[in-house]
């Protein structure tokens, strides 16, 4: 078998590719670097470039399934100007590849797309599963009903179109962990507003399989990619500086401060989304970090 992944240097990818390997699967990526480009008999690179609709078509050949995670990071500042790559690095891409796909007829089977719990509105006291039809009014939950939107497209190819809604995702050197763990580090940490908001999270290397087990068992439609016990932010940090062993002695850090300091960002601290991983589950998916302490205790 052989999938084409698309963002698989980034931190979801590096570990979706080692997964594939260690599964026999052949892995096609593309690539914005040429000098990333790698011709190795299970792990070839193709050149792309989004922005000039540029594309070496030749990535789709021979490939069943794609597994699509490109797109800026949310983590930086939201200037009007960055708004707009964040949104068309995620809807222009899968239209890019739509188009290739069709012009030099290939079949792909099936997509698996990478897409967020930021679609849900923030709630602390619902639980969203993936019938929720409700979409959030932030600038996240636009992007994500646009993304999805797009990434639907692949089904008027004749491909099966499969969506992954992440969580938080914790992983050793890189995404939201070392950044949330520095300041307790420097026994400055602290929960934000109320601390009751809900974070559904998933250890990186959960999430890099249930992106191949969604290929292998052939999924289509919605699934929820959290860990199965989401928790508050005041749990969340409480856990963090439990297993590194530092002291929370600041109060919490009121809304307004960090609206000061990351401008409309701040939701990202804010926002509550407690989700639901039962759909996951009840296909036979089975989690190795169910439960926050041993996800904190094997990445810390």
């Amino acid at each position: 078998m052989t999938v084409l992944i698309t963002g698989a240097t980034g931190l979801i990818g590096q570990e979706i590719v080692r997964q594939c390997h260690a599964s026999g699967i052949n892995v096609h990526y593309l690539t914005t670097s040429k000098s990333k480009l790698s011709k190795e008999s299970n792990y070839k690179g193709f050149y792309w470039n989004p922005k000039n609709n540029e594309i070496n078509h030749l990535c789709f050949q021979g490939v069943d399934a794609i597994i699509n995670l490109v797109g800026a990071s949310i983590s930086k500042r939201w200037t009007d100007s960055y708004k707009t790559e964040i949104l068309e690095s995620r809807t222009k891409t899968a239209q890019l590849l739509q188009n290739t796909i069709k012009l030099h007829n290939y079949t792909i089977k099936q997509v698996v797309s990478a897409s967020a719990i930021g679609i849900y509105p923030t709630s602390l006291v619902h639980y969203y599963e993936e019938t929720n039809t409700e979409i959030s009014e932030t600038f996240l939950g636009k992007i994500v009903h646009q993304w999805e939107a797009a990434v639907d497209g692949f089904e008027s190819l004749g491909s099966k179109v499969a969506k992954i809604r992440i969580g938080l995702v914790l992983a050793k050197d890189g995404g939201a962990l070392p950044e949330i763990t520095k300041p307790i580090k420097f026994g400055a940490g602290a929960a934000f507003g109320s601390g009751k908001q809900w974070q559904s999270w998933i250890h990186v290397e959960d999430l890099a399989a249930l992106f191949v087990f969604a290929v292998q068992q052939n999924f289509e439609g919605i699934y929820n990619g959290v860990a199965p016990n989401p928790v508050s932010n005041k749990e969340f940090t409480k856990a963090a500086a439990r297993v590194m062993e530092c002291p929370l002695i600041l109060p919490n850090i009121p809304k307004f401060v960090m609206k000061t300091i990351l401008g409309e960002m701040h939701i990202l601290l804010f926002e509550s989304q407690r989700v639901s991983s039962q759909k996951i589950e009840a296909e036979g998916f089975d989690f190795n970090f169910p439960n926050l302490k041993p996800a904190l205790e094997d990445l810390l």
